[in-house]
């Protein structure tokens, strides 16, 4: 394969990336997601001498994720790369690269359906409790737990949180969710408390002149990383006990089951939580029935 005929590759590549940064707003994370996906897919193309995007048939994607299928990546894995290809497909097509759309007869790999995990409202109160110190380090991270749950924030979008963003006497925030879509979010009063006592007492001893406007800071004075706070939240649940596997995403997920069983309505968690789709928002319905199942396995006297 010619380096000339590799660019033609890599070009239609880098104009896509670029579209998905500046036009549609994705996170640079995401992007590189989105690139990986698609590069693991040209190496494939070129082992099979083909020579342009347009060149591409149905037959070689379907050859392609058949061979993801047999290199036992999980079904998850190779849901989002079919989802990358499809998109980048679409792409070509707008932009006039391809004249028809390899992927349109490809079927998504059917996904195992597996139920997230959420704490216990008991749980999610002995976590809490961990953090919940009055120190300098004590108060940040209380305050981070409180507001992922009272929030039900994603950890890109607490990261992302900045002064500018809240209105404590309003009770509100303003959240940057998946492709910068800005929503609303409602604080509690246990949340704005935290948010305030944070502000006050344990912000302002991170700060340093390198700081900017991000909320939750590091001994450095910068924004915190979502690794960071993966950390965090790992050692606050070993610290309460908790024997659940968490991440930060399970106290978003702890968030949106809590208010269903507190008899919210799905539309209304589907705008808390920011979902583009009700369908999304509908699995913990799921989890609730689930739930309900287990209950009745265990306590029925005629399981």
């Amino acid at each position: 394969m010619s380096t000339n005929t590799t660019d033609l590759f890599q070009n239609a590549i880098e104009l896509y990336l670029t579209w998905l940064e500046l036009d549609k707003g994705l996170c640079k994370h995401t992007v590189k997601s989105y690139h990986s996906d698609i590069s693991q897919f040209l190496k494939f193309i070129l082992s099979k001498k083909i020579k342009s995007w347009d060149s591409v048939e149905n037959s070689h994607f379907d050859a392609w994720l058949n061979e993801l299928g047999s290199k036992q990546l999980s079904k998850q894995s190779q849901s989002r790369k079919f989802t990358s290809i499809r998109s980048f497909c679409k792409f070509l097509i707008e932009e006039k690269i391809i004249h028809k759309d390899f992927s349109e007869l490809s079927y998504r790999p059917k996904l195992d359906k597996k139920l997230p995990v959420s704490l216990e409202i008991g749980e999610m109160n002995q976590l809490i409790n961990a953090a919940k110190t009055d120190t300098t380090y004590g108060l940040r991270d209380y305050c981070i737990i409180e507001l992922m749950y009272s929030a039900g924030l994603r950890v890109s979008e607490l990261c992302f949180l900045k002064i500018e963003h809240i209105n404590i006497e309003a009770g509100i925030l303003r959240v940057f969710g998946k492709g910068s879509k800005e929503r609303i979010v409602p604080l509690g009063v246990n949340a704005s408390k935290a948010l305030d006592a944070y502000l006050v007492r344990s912000r302002p001893s991170f700060v340093n002149t390198n700081t900017d406007t991000a909320v939750f800071l590091s001994r450095l004075g910068k924004g915190l990383s979502r690794k960071t706070i993966w950390h965090l939240i790992k050692r606050y649940s070993e610290k309460a006990l908790i024997k659940k596997v968490i991440k930060p995403h399970t106290l978003r997920h702890s968030f949106a089951t809590h208010l269903l069983e507190g008899g919210a309505d799905l539309r209304s968690i589907q705008d808390l939580l920011g979902h583009a789709d009700i369908s999304t928002t509908q699995i913990y319905t799921s989890m609730q029935k689930a739930r309900l199942q287990e209950e009745h396995a265990i306590h029925h006297p005629r399981k």
